[in-house]
């Protein structure tokens, strides 16, 4: 089959297409024929080599989303599942290929109504922003703050937000009006100035980077930063002196992982995300061999929403 691998890590450069031996599913998997491809935030920091301390070695097949159809099971997986649309979890890897292996506990039935590139933009972000939101102990009144939300996961979480005050911090005027008509009400810059709140109860952190600590001081009492990514690289090492400093004002700070969530529970709410999905926003549907020119639009910064890979199949 054709995969696309990292051959060295760094530049989207680094990435080609390559033939690899088709993959067989084990116990409890099933393997999908794919037909579109998320490309996601941290596809693009693990092809940096940003996390190379958890194991990424060079060869890699990056992704961790498809959608496509189930062509055979393993043990223990009941056969009924061939046949069947779906979109499944790979893991830390795996999904930029025509052939993706998944355990069953990670592969979700798709209604006939939802397509595969809808499938891809919303059964990842979707889950992530629902329960970061819970994590922040986000409700009805509270303010809230996203922090990079023209990437999939804070398109989504603008949208499950429902109503209230919800700032979005974003890198041009127009795409603050893409999101005002999602639902944001307030457009801030890349630093978080413009009009609006001086202080929000949770603030939504999907970039990380140097600027993060400066975000701390944009909390409310009581307030709550979540950080649900690291697009931007990783914060300074004493990011946590910003709330020693604002001691007296109990504000919070929390990572949030998927991983966190339990099987079943992250799959009931993306099956119900899939039966009333939100509008998916998609920037662009690529074929599979320009997986490196989907990085490249990513690493500049004008993706709004998620890009796509296809591979053709149907």
């Amino acid at each position: 089959m054709k995969a696309v691998s990292i051959q060295t890590f760094g530049d989207p450069s680094g990435m080609a297409v390559i033939d690899v031996p088709d993959p067989s599913p084990g116990p409890g998997q099933v393997l999908v024929q794919t037909v579109a491809i998320g490309v996601g935030g941290v596809d693009a920091v693990v092809r940096r080599g940003t996390l190379g301390g958890y194991g990424f070695t060079e060869g890699h097949i990056p992704g961790s989303e498809v959608a496509g159809r189930v062509i055979a099971v393993g043990d223990d997986v009941d056969a009924a599942w061939i046949g069947r649309r779906v979109w499944a979890f790979t893991g830390v890897g795996g999904a930029y290929a025509e052939l993706a292996v998944a355990r069953i506990a990670d592969v979700t039935a798709l209604p006939d109504a939802l397509s595969s590139i809808d499938a891809v933009t919303l059964g990842s972000a979707g889950p992530v922003a629902h329960f970061a939101l819970a994590h922040a102990r986000f409700t009805a009144g509270d303010s809230l703050l996203i922090r990079g939300a023209a990437g999939s996961i804070g398109i989504l979480a603008v949208q499950l937000a429902g109503s209230g005050p919800i700032a979005v911090t974003t890198s041009s005027p127009s795409r603050g009006e893409r999101l005002r008509k999602l639902g944001a009400t307030v457009v801030l810059d890349r630093d978080g100035n413009g009009v609006g709140p001086a202080e929000y109860d949770v603030v939504l952190d999907i970039v990380g980077g140097p600027g993060l600590p400066s975000f701390v001081d944009r909390l409310a009492d009581n307030g709550r930063l979540v950080s649900v990514g690291v697009v931007g690289g990783y914060p300074p090492a004493d990011f946590g002196m910003a709330f020693l400093r604002s001691f007296q004002r109990s504000r919070s700070f929390a990572t949030f992982s998927l991983n966190t969530v339990p099987e079943e529970t992250r799959n009931q709410v993306r099956a119900s995300i899939f039966a009333d999905p939100p509008e998916a926003v998609v920037h662009d549907v690529l074929p599979l061999a320009e997986a490196a020119g989907a990085h490249r639009r990513m690493d500049a910064g004008e993706v709004f929403g998620r890009i796509v890979l296809t591979t053709g199949a149907n």
